[in-house]
């Protein structure tokens, strides 16, 4: 499958190298809205603007959209599926309903197929939920996320004024996990699941307290949490916090019998080294799925519930039989 990537950030680097770990895809070209010649890939994709992209329309199989969710994302991919079959991995919960619609018309009209919210959360997350209620309908869902780095809320936090640079650990707290994992299906508020940790370089002089407290006390962020910050140099946060680590925990607490006398618990759990990558990767093999629906003459929007496992995978139906099952 002939792939292509729109944006070049850490996603669609991500998305280059695990393409070389697929024998049956082939990253044709990347786009940017940079100056093309200022974008050096990893392993020689040609670079192109942005404003290229149609020119390609009849060489790409899928084309993978790297964007930012708040922004980029709720206007390109139904842009794009105007005249691609595309993917992406847009990630804000609580619009996922209002950007499938808007991708949904698109694809439709055009003839096209489309893939939303691929990734780890959503997706590979929201796959466990489902087969685990599904399997236990009596029953409760926890996620938990962490311990790993929230690029968003680091963002916020480097907005501050006086900000130099800043790194926001998302930590599970290990009380509220071991109380879901011995299936008591515990009621537990925000601040009593996770942590928040800051690591913030402020610029010289800068008050620190008033940082401290904008941070504490910013809403939809860090004021439903608790929440510490440590201030460091930039030395130390070159040397400690450079990296994109994530993951985290689903659970289903549930209980089957007669008189539901019996404890049963589905836990799933991601450890990543880089949450990007790891994205990429699930990402790819998403796109796999998706050209073989548009081979099959699919189209419109999908999301991973309309993924079948099968589809995910380069092995062939009996191989799969032999070495899965």
């Amino acid at each position: 499958m002939k792939l292509a990537v729109y944006g070049y950030g850490n996603l669609g680097r991500g998305v280059e190298c695990a393409v070389k770990q697929n024998a049956d895809a082939e990253l044709v070209a990347v786009f940017t809205r940079r100056a093309p010649e200022t974008v050096k890939t990893l392993t020689g994709v040609p670079v192109y603007s942005a404003d290229r992209v149609l020119e390609f329309k009849d060489k790409i199989d899928i084309l993978i959209i790297c964007g930012g969710s708040a922004t980029d994302l709720p206007v390109m991919t139904p842009a794009l599926a105007e005249n691609f079959n595309v993917i992406d991995s847009f990630d804000t919960h609580a619009k996922i309903p209002s950007h499938f619609d808007n991708v949904d018309n698109a694809a439709d009209k055009s003839g096209h197929i489309a893939l939303i919210s691929a990734g780890w959360d959503p997706g590979m997350f929201s796959l466990n939920r489902l087969y685990a209620s599904s399997i236990l309908p009596e029953g409760k869902d926890y996620t938990f996320w962490g311990k790993g780095v929230s690029q968003g809320h680091s963002d916020a936090v480097r907005r501050i004024e006086g900000v130099v640079d800043a790194r926001q650990y998302t930590v599970p707290v290990e009380s509220a996990l071991e109380a879901v994992r011995s299936g008591s299906c515990p009621d537990l508020t925000t601040r009593q699941k996770h942590l928040r940790e800051c690591y913030v370089v402020a610029e010289e002089g800068a008050d620190l307290a008033r940082i401290e407290n904008e941070i504490k006390t910013m809403p939809n962020y860090f004021a439903d949490y608790d929440t510490t910050v440590t201030f460091i140099s930039a030395d130390e946060m070159k040397e400690k916090h450079s990296g994109l680590p994530h993951g985290g925990f689903v659970i289903r607490s549930g209980k089957t019998g007669l008189n539901k006398e019996h404890s049963q618990t589905i836990e799933y759990s991601l450890k990543l080294d880089s949450n990007p990558e790891f994205t990429a990767s699930a990402i790819v093999a998403f796109a796999r799925a998706l050209n073989r629906m548009a081979i099959r003459g699919i189209t419109g929007c999908k999301t991973v519930f309309d993924i079948a496992p099968g589809d995910m995978s380069p092995l062939t139906p009996e191989a799969m039989r032999k070495m899965m099952l």
